[in-house]
């Protein structure tokens, strides 16, 4: 079956686009000495633009095992506490959410997300020990 290209491959390039030209911005330096990418088998991440933009720009890929639960640190450090920090909340507008989730990045100690990163290591090397089965805490 041949992978055709979707708005969302377009938009992901685009996004990409604008990550790149961050780092170039921010950390001058890390373009040249690699960057790494984790991707699961999402359809913008694995159609043919979107590898046609890895290709040109040289970046690798952090394999993801099919049918294996992601192991991003958004999913296992960073919805769970803002599910609970959301909990019981309602909000009027879409403007008044976006608000509050602006507030609650914005009051996230740097030390979340290095936690978060710092554990992608072991979750992933959990993962391949279990050869893709779910992984716990």
């Amino acid at each position: 079956m041949s992978k055709r290209i979707t708005p969302f491959a377009s938009r992901y390039c685009s996004t990409l686009d604008r990550l790149k030209e961050a780092i170039r911005r921010k950390r001058p330096g890390l373009l040249r000495r690699g960057v790494v990418l984790q991707h699961d088998n999402a359809t913008p991440h694995s159609a043919n633009l979107t590898q046609q933009w890895l290709q040109r720009y040289g970046r690798e890929i952090l394999p993801h095992p099919a049918h294996s639960p992601d192991p991003a640190p958004s999913d296992f450090h960073l919805f769970g506490p803002l599910k609970r920090h959301l909990g019981g909340m309602a909000f009027e507008t879409e403007d008044d959410l976006i608000s509050e989730l602006r507030n609650w990045f914005d009051n996230l100690d740097v030390d979340f997300f290095r936690v978060g990163i710092n554990s992608l290591l072991s979750r992933w090397q959990k993962c391949i020990d279990l050869h893709g089965d779910y992984v716990e805490k």
